[in-house]
This record gives structure tokens, sequence and C-alpha cells, in this order.
């Protein structure tokens, strides 16, 4: 099991845009095959704030994520709303484990 969770910031000219096309994103990868689970939340005092918590079953599902048309998409589309570099943070899974409780 494979978990990011990415931290991004974004300017607050473009949060409504910035939550419209991140959805987008969502429905697409929650599609993709080895995808378990992709969260996007919004930091609750910060509304300019956000984790996107991705998990998938291996690395090749996170590669295949990466080469997906909506992915790109996405990634060109917010480029310019980030009010600075998203930031991804690998994770290894302690509990649930993998596959038992996804």
């Amino acid at each position: 099991m494979i978990v990011t969770t990415v931290h991004v910031k974004v300017k607050d000219e473009f949060i409504q845009e910035f939550i419209e096309a991140t959805i987008k994103n969502h429905r697409e990868t929650i599609k993709e095959p080895g995808n378990v689970r992709f969260d996007v939340l919004h930091v609750a005092d910060n509304p300019a704030a956000f984790t996107l918590y991705g998990a998938f079953e291996s690395k090749d599902a996170v590669a295949a994520h990466k080469m997906t048309s909506h992915y790109n998409e996405w990634r060109q589309k917010v480029d310019k709303m980030m009010a600075q570099p998203r930031n991804g943070v690998p994770h290894t899974v302690i509990a649930p484990k993998p596959g038992s409780q996804w």
C-alpha cells in the first residue's frame, strides 16, 4: 500500500477554482485500477489550505496515476493557483493492514 498526503496552499483568489479542479481530478482518480482511496480535505481553520490523501495498491498504480490525462490536466490547471509549491509526503501504512479494512 502506498499512501501520500499532499499539502497545498492556494492563493485566496483561486480557492473555489482549485476546489472545482481538484474534485474533477478526484472523480476520475477513484475510478483508476489500483486506487484504494483519494480524499480531498480542506483545513478547517485555513480556507487556503488543503490536504490530498491518496492510497494506491502499489508503486505501479501510483506511476500509472501520474500518467493519466486527468492528473496532468489538474497539475497544469492548479499550478498558477499555488501560493507555494505543493508538498507530497509519502507514508508507510501501519494499520489497518493493507487490504484488510480498506
